[in-house]
């Protein structure tokens, strides 16, 4: 898959309320505006306790929130420290190397 620089890709945040890793992170993203950068990054938050989510999903990610998925790559754990530039820099640096990992990236 190629994507021009003005197509966004989803960064799904599972997350739960009420937890302040989860509710921090996603606060540290979103003062990010992922939207507006080159490779722009559409945020999407899915709460693992809501009934929408699937039990599936929630078994997965239950006892591991916050976890962040580009696309359908589950990316490393991110330090909760990080934050502001460093943290829209290892974001890049870690959707580059999954982007280089894709089919039809070459």
């Amino acid at each position: 898959m190629t994507l021009s620089p003005t197509d966004s890709r989803r960064l799904f945040l599972y997350s739960r309320t009420g937890c302040c890793l989860c509710e921090g992170l996603e606060q540290r993203l979103r003062d990010l505006n992922l939207e507006q950068d080159i490779h722009p990054l559409t945020l999407v938050v899915v709460d693992i306790d809501s009934s929408d989510c699937s039990a599936p999903l929630r078994a997965q990610y239950d006892l591991e929130v916050p976890v962040l998925v580009l696309e359908d790559t589950e990316l490393p754990r991110v330090s909760p420290r990080l934050s502001g530039d460093g943290l829209r820099h290892w974001l890049q640096r870690v959707c580059a190397t999954v982007c280089a990992k894709e089919p039809g990236s070459d």
